[in-house]
């Protein structure tokens, strides 16, 4: 008797465009299914400089709600939160905080987004209140992001922002790049993760030029719409994939369902 695992990416190539900090669970899980991850990160986290974002702590109102919008929020502002209700935007967010042995007051239950986060009870009666988004710091937090401070002062809540970390991107070598040119032409590039809008917009600016023509011929794997929006505008070919959550399992489900859809499972 064995007791081999399912391996139902055999074959199957899958380009992790996370930031290094969050593709090691995702990489695990596919090659754990039997895929092959490889790793072309097109976001680079940067943490602040600790003193410049205690200094801007310090000047800002005690609040009274700190929202986390990130796990890379949680990493690098949580001891910047002491005393405040914590509100986190996605379950992801949410286990970072925990994990740290804080408690989240404020976790929506279900969805991962500002939509959903916007409709807990906590967040419906704020006038008066001091509310702090804890944040990336170059204006690439998002749309959602922006619709959740709008809708919070409409609410009369007062807002700060604390950005924690820069995102930018990443330097990528000469010979990732022609790794990853040689496994597109050689057809064992299969799927592609793509988490937000600002990640498709860097993994078309990074992708040496011939993959970048590429891309409305392989799956873009999503949980966000606004992603399929934007997908979908640029390239009308293409058959991007929306995923049931942001969540490692929802990603991968995602990546076997088009095999199993497909019928067909790479050489």
């Amino acid at each position: 008797m064995t007791n081999a695992q399912p391996s139902p990416l055999k074959g199957v190539g899958v380009l992790v465009t996370r930031p290094r900090a969050q593709a090691a669970e995702l990489i695990k899980a596919i090659q754990g299914k039997g895929g092959n991850a490889i790793y072309f990160p097109v976001i680079e986290i940067v943490p602040r400089d600790t003193t410049e974002v205690a200094a801007a702590a310090a000047a800002l109102p005690n609040p009274d709600i700190a929202v986390f919008v990130s796990r890379n929020a949680v990493a690098h502002g949580l001891s910047h939160a002491a005393g405040a209700a914590k509100a986190a935007v996605g379950p992801a967010t949410a286990a970072a905080i925990r994990s740290a042995g804080q408690t989240v007051e404020i976790d929506p239950g279900q969805g991962y987004d500002s939509e959903n986060l916007l409709e807990e009870p906590a967040f419906r009666d704020v006038a008066g209140r001091q509310v702090l988004i804890i944040r990336g710091g170059n204006g690439q937090e998002g749309r959602g992001r922006e619709l959740l401070a709008d809708t919070l002062r409409q609410r009369g809540a007062l807002i700060s922002y604390l950005p924690v970390y820069e995102r930018g991107l990443p330097v990528i070598s000469p010979e990732l790049l022609v790794e990853v040119e040689t496994a597109w032409r050689d057809g064992r590039i299969n799927a592609i993760t793509v988490m937000s809008v600002e990640t498709l917009n860097n993994l078309s600016t990074l992708l040496p030029e011939w993959c970048a023509q590429q891309l409305e011929n392989v799956p873009l794997v999503t949980p966000a719409a606004r992603v399929i929006k934007e997908a979908l505008d640029r390239y009308p070919a293409s058959s991007p994939i929306l995923t049931s959550g942001p969540q490692t399992a929802d990603m991968v489900d995602a990546i076997i369902a088009i095999q199993q859809h497909t019928g067909q499972t790479p050489d």
